[in-house]
């Protein structure tokens, strides 16, 4: 049984998670969409959604612990300065992950894990109420 057993352990040994997780929402949140396996996709939802809230908050210490974690000051800029002003309005939910089959080689299955895009705001015009005639 697994209780109060959170996360996955991916086959690797915990400084090799950390390091690969590390790389991997490095990546995402430069090129905004990678491919990788299920599983790994999963995981790296959490820390990237994570990243995103650190630069929602804006702070010193929010930008401090996200260069903790990210591997570049650019990618860390990018979070601060482009996507925390894009995800403004939404609470959470900054990640889309799409299954999109299995991997010739080892038939592992594969997944897009992308940033959803910016949702264009419609400028709300007020409706004219309809005036009943008598």
């Amino acid at each position: 049984m697994r209780h109060r057993k959170a996360g996955r352990k991916l086959g690797r040994t915990s400084s090799h998670r950390k390091a690969m997780l590390r790389n991997l929402v490095t990546s995402l949140l430069r090129h905004e969409k990678i491919i990788t396996t299920d599983a790994k996709a999963k995981e790296l939802r959490s820390v990237a959604e994570k990243m995103i809230t650190l630069g929602k908050r804006g702070s010193l210490h929010a930008r401090r612990q996200a260069l903790s974690y990210i591997r570049d000051r650019k990618v860390t800029d990018k979070v601060f300065v482009e996507l925390s002003p894009r995800y403004s309005e939404r609470v959470g939910g900054y990640t889309r992950i799409i299954k999109t089959g299995n991997r010739v080689g080892d038939n592992a299955p594969l997944s897009v894990i992308e940033m959803i895009p910016e949702i264009k705001k419609e400028s709300k015009k007020p409706k004219k109420k309809a005036v009943k005639k008598k």
